[in-house]
C-alpha cells in the first residue's frame, strides 16, 4: 500500500508546529530563573515596588524571580540589557517614567523605546507632591499661584537634574498654570530638600513617598499633590487640578516589559501572574505602605499608556527647549 508523501509530512508538520507553540508557552522552566533588570539602585520606590511584586509571583509560580538592579544613564543601561536578551521571558524589565522620557530626551538610543519591547502589565503609580519648608511664608498651593502670578520670575522651584520626572513635571505645571516660575535643578533629593530647609528655594517638587516621613515629622510641608485623586497618604492636601489647573494629572509609574517579540503565549502568562500578585491584599498593603497605589491590567493597556507618555513628555521637552543629551 502507497502512501500519499502529503498524508505522511502534513502530521509532521502539525506536530512540529505544536511541539513550537508548546516550547513558547513553557519557555520559562521552573529550573530557570526569570532576571528582572530594574533601572535603580536598591531601596528606591521602584526597586521596592518590584521586588514585593516579585517575591509574590515567585510564590504562586514556582519560579524565582531575582532582581539585578542596573541603574545609571537615566534607565538606558538597564532598558539596552533587556532590549538585547534572548525573547523567551526569562528577562524582565522594570519601565518606569524614565522609559518614556528617554524618547524625546536623547538623540540616540541603542534601541527603539516604542519597538524594543513587548508590553506585560502595569504594576502601579505614585504621587508627586508640591513640597515646601514649614519656614516658608507659603502655606498652600494657592499662596504659591498668587504669588507666581504677582511676581513674574521671582518663584524658584526646586527638582531633581534637568529632565527627570520632577523636573519636567515642574515644566508642564508652570505651563498649565500660565506662571513664570524659576526652575532650579539640583543633582538629588537629599539636595532639593536641604535647599528647601536653608530657604534658598520657595517650593519643590519631588516624589511623595521618600518626603513622606519628613511630612509626618513636620519638616517638611506638603502644599498639593499632581496626581488626578488626592493621595490616600494626605487626604486633606488638594490635587493642582482642584488648584487652578483642570484635568492637570501627573504620576510617576512603573511597569514590567519584556524584550521585543516575546512569545504572545509567554506574555499572557506574565500578565496573569502579574495581576494575580498586584490583586492580592498582601501586595497590596505592602505597596500602599510605599505610596504605590497597585494598578494592573492588559499588555494592550500598559502600551497606549506608555505610548502616550512618550507623547506628552516629548512635546514638553521640545517646548522647554531642553537640549537633548
Amino acid at each position: 500500500m502507497k502512501f500519499s508523501k502529503t498524508l505522511v509530512l502534513r502530521p509532521l508538520a502539525l506536530l512540529i508546529a505544536t511541539a513550537a507553540v508548546s516550547a513558547a508557552a513553557f519557555a520559562q522552566t521552573p529550573g530557570r530563573p526569570i532576571r528582572l533588570v530594574v533601572p535603580f539602585g536598591p531601596g528606591g520606590v521602584a526597586d521596592l515596588t518590584a521586588r514585593v511584586v516579585a517575591q509574590k509571583m515567585t510564590e504562586n509560580m514556582g519560579q524565582s524571580i531575582v532582581v539585578d538592579n542596573k541603574p545609571g544613564a537615566g534607565g538606558i543601561v538597564a532598558a539596552d540589557a533587556v532590549a538585547k536578551a534572548p525573547p523567551d521571558g526569562n528577562t524582565l524589565l522594570l519601565m518606569s517614567n524614565g522609559n518614556a522620557v528617554s524618547a524625546g530626551l536623547f538623540k540616540t538610543l541603542p534601541f527603539d523605546p516604542l519597538k524594543s519591547f513587548s508590553p506585560v502589565s502595569m504594576l502601579g503609580t505614585f504621587d508627586i507632591a508640591v513640597i515646601a519648608s514649614p519656614k516658608s511664608r507659603f502655606k498652600d498651593i494657592k499662596s504659591v499661584i498668587e504669588y507666581a502670578k504677582a511676581n513674574p520670575g521671582k518663584l524658584n522651584l526646586g527638582t531633581i537634574n534637568i529632565g527627570s520626572t520632577q523636573n519636567l513635571a515642574a515644566e508642564l505645571l508652570r505651563r498649565s498654570l500660565g506662571i513664570d516660575v524659576t526652575i532650579v535643578p539640583f543633582n538629588s533629593s537629599a539636595a532639593v530638600t536641604s535647599a528647601l530647609q536653608g530657604e534658598q528655594i520657595d517650593a519643590a517638587i519631588e516624589i511623595l513617598a521618600p518626603v513622606l516621613g519628613q511630612i509626618s515629622g513636620k519638616t517638611l510641608n506638603a502644599l498639593a499633590v499632581m496626581g488626578d485623586q488626592r493621595s490616600t497618604a494626605l487626604p486633606a492636601v488638594p490635587t493642582i487640578a482642584e488648584s487652578g489647573a483642570p484635568n492637570f494629572n501627573v504620576a510617576s509609574w512603573n511597569a514590567f516589559a519584556a524584550p521585543a517579540n516575546t512569545p504572545a503565549a509567554v506574555i499572557e502568562r506574565l500578565n496573569k501572574e502579574t495581576n494575580a500578585a498586584l490583586n492580592s491584599p498582601e501586595v497590596k498593603e505592602k505597596l500602599l505602605k510605599l505610596g504605590v497605589q497597585a494598578k494592573g491590567g492588559s499588555p494592550q493597556d500598559q502600551w497606549s499608556f506608555y505610548e502616550r507618555e512618550v507623547k506628552r513628555w516629548t512635546e514638553i521637552i521640545r517646548v522647554a527647549n531642553i537640549p537633548k543629551q
